[in-house]
């Protein structure tokens, strides 16, 4: 007989745990013997499920019909135009119909006409009579003698 005044408590603990255990087994045994447990080709209800092999393909060719019908639909839209795309003049009716909103909550006016963006770039018109006005200026300071502005 074991002296159980001699073992420690971590050696006591894993007593008490191997004789729960043993203690849980003994009464699932009891349990299937008398007909009221699980079958006996099962472990606690931890059986894996299994799919047929018909009932599988049963499956995959589901999916494939679906797949199909989304590409039918899909390529039936293939002739037709593409998006539809909004002019520049739908565009800024939209932003002008907007903006006189807002300024309407808010109390104030809004302004009439939309300025223009520029791009930071002259036209040529307007780089040829700075050319113009600038050579102008070189020759007049040529003409007085002078080779600075």
């Amino acid at each position: 007989m074991i002296n159980f005044t001699d073992l420690s408590t971590t050696q006591l603990k894993n007593i008490i745990a191997i004789k729960e255990q043993i203690e849980e087994l003994q009464s699932r045994l009891d349990s299937i013997v008398s007909g009221k447990g699980y079958p006996s080709s099962t472990i606690a209800g931890k059986r894996r499920r299994r799919m047929s092999a018909a009932g599988r393909a049963r499956i995959v060719a589901a999916v494939k019909a679906r797949w199909a019908r989304y590409n039918r639909k899909a390529g039936s839209n293939a002739g037709k135009k593409g998006l539809r795309r909004l002019s520049a003049a739908g565009r800024a009716a939209i932003i002008a119909g907007v903006k006189a909103r807002w300024a309407r909550s808010k109390g104030t006016a809004a302004r009439a006409t939309a300025r223009k963006k520029r791009d930071g770039r002259s036209s040529p018109a307007v780089r040829a009579k700075l050319a113009a006005a600038a050579k102008a200026r070189w020759a007049k300071a040529k003409a007085a003698g002078k080779t600075a502005l």
